[in-house]
């Protein structure tokens, strides 16, 4: 495969797997048990297509290098310990603050991955890419309302765990990017997922109350947040970091509260009016900006 048709490939990965992981929010909001048991089980299912993807590359020799020495081992389980700190800090920032905040701050990640990428992995960053970077931010807060709500000293401390979880998901895609130069799609998927269900499960039995759902429709809930959004969504994201720089795919990544508005309105039947269109609108030309420079 060519540099451009690698690139080209990685592109349409990573737009996939942000319409996937856009599903996320629904699909928390409507979990028939607490927030980060959720999270847990979404890692812990997605284990099972996982396996069976690294399985069959392993039947077909397309695995590549495998974690030998333990800073194999640690590089590859990086990411996920990030992810798991990102998904306990959003969740819990959801049942402090506002929605509107909470997605406003947790979407700054592409900022600090930008800062990141430019001051320590010493990447050129260009003015396009940041007017880029800079309309799609503008999109994001028009399509959440175009205002912060205050609520006291309980949404500030929201508003700064909802900041951590965008520090948290810059880190992991930080991480994750490193991995990826060191291993395959299936190899840094399945040992970062198996890392960050250890680190959520103690932090899911001492504060959740329903661990396990009781009904079919909740475990189905379930299997498609581990399978399509995490095994899917994130697999794709995994995939595309092998061809596109961690600053650029984390800025791509806004197009999720993007799909995330459209399904609450056909879900959810939340309004979708002509402020959240014109902001999502603003989110798509920010990033097509940024494109030309990826």
């Amino acid at each position: 495969m060519t540099h451009a048709a690698g690139r080209g490939r990685a592109l349409g990965a990573l737009v996939l797997g942000g319409i996937f992981l856009g599903c996320s929010p629904i699909l928390v909001r409507v979990s028939h048990i607490g927030p980060i048991a959720t999270a847990f089980w979404r890692l812990v299912l997605a284990l099972v297509p996982l396996t069976a993807l690294i399985s069959n590359a392993g039947r077909t020799g397309s695995t590549g290098r495998m974690p030998a020495t333990a800073a194999d081992h640690l590089t590859a389980a990086l990411p996920g310990i990030f992810l798991a700190g990102d998904l306990v800090a959003w969740h819990i920032s959801l049942h402090l603050t506002s929605v509107t905040n909470s997605t406003l701050f947790a979407n700054m990640a592409p900022v600090i991955v930008t800062l990141v990428s430019w001051l320590f992995l010493r990447q050129k960053i260009s003015g396009a890419f940041i007017l880029g970077l800079a309309l799609s931010i503008a999109g994001v807060v028009v399509l959440n309302g175009g205002t912060f709500s205050s609520g006291g000293a309980s949404h500030m401390r929201g508003d700064a765990v909802a900041l951590l979880a965008a520090c948290f998901y810059a880190g992991y895609f930080v991480m994750l990017s490193r991995a990826r130069a060191e291993f395959s799609t299936s190899v840094v998927m399945l040992w970062s997922t198996i890392a960050a269900a250890v680190c959520i499960l103690p932090v899911s039995l001492v504060f959740e109350p329903a661990f396990v759902p009781h009904a079919i429709a909740g475990w189905l809930i379930l299997l498609a947040l581990g399978w399509i959004v995490h095994a899917g969504g994130q697999g794709l994201i995994t995939f595309s970091l092998a061809w596109l720089p961690p600053a650029f795919s984390s800025l791509t990544l806004l197009i999720q509260p993007v799909v995330a508005a459209v399904l609450a309105r056909f879900i959810l039947d939340e309004p979708l009016g002509l402020q959240q269109i014109t902001g999502g609108a603003i989110v798509i030309a920010g990033i097509l900006l940024a494109r030309k420079t990826a």
